[in-house]
């Protein structure tokens, strides 16, 4: 069972960023799937280098159609992704010292930090995006 389902409360009605947050959903879900099963410690190098990766990605993509419709908040948007980065990053050199305990707490940063960002300043840009975007 999925820890956190993708539903239209998490749509930033903007089809291409849509899909990208439901990818970040689904590498929720996949730790959460691994620690139900008891192997989490198995998959979360390789789930962290591609969080990571895809982060990065989709935050260079979000930004950029925030940056072409000039979005007022572009400047403290990137800062909280700056923020998710060092954070993720964190975990990473926690998980290759071997902490033990990473795992939930990993789970539960994510799963706010997630949730919490969606819901609280990518709906903000949106509307913004919608009316200001370059046609």
């Amino acid at each position: 069972m999925a820890l956190l389902t993708w539903n239209s409360r998490y749509s930033v009605e903007v089809e291409s960023m849509d899909r990208q947050h439901t990818v970040l959903f689904g590498f929720l879900n996949d730790l959460h799937d691994a620690m139900m099963k008891g192997q989490a410690q198995k998959i979360t190098g390789e789930l962290l280098r591609k969080l990571l990766e895809y982060t990065r990605e989709h935050f260079s993509a979000e930004e950029a159609l925030m940056a072409s419709a000039r979005y007022p908040q572009l400047a403290q948007h990137r800062t909280m992704h700056c923020e998710l980065i060092k954070n993720v990053e964190g975990f990473d050199v926690r998980y290759r010292r071997g902490e033990s305990a990473l795992n939930v707490q990993l789970l539960n940063f994510l799963r706010d930090w997630l949730t919490n960002h969606i819901e609280r300043e990518d709906k903000k840009y949106g509307p913004w995006l919608k009316e200001n975007a370059k046609r």
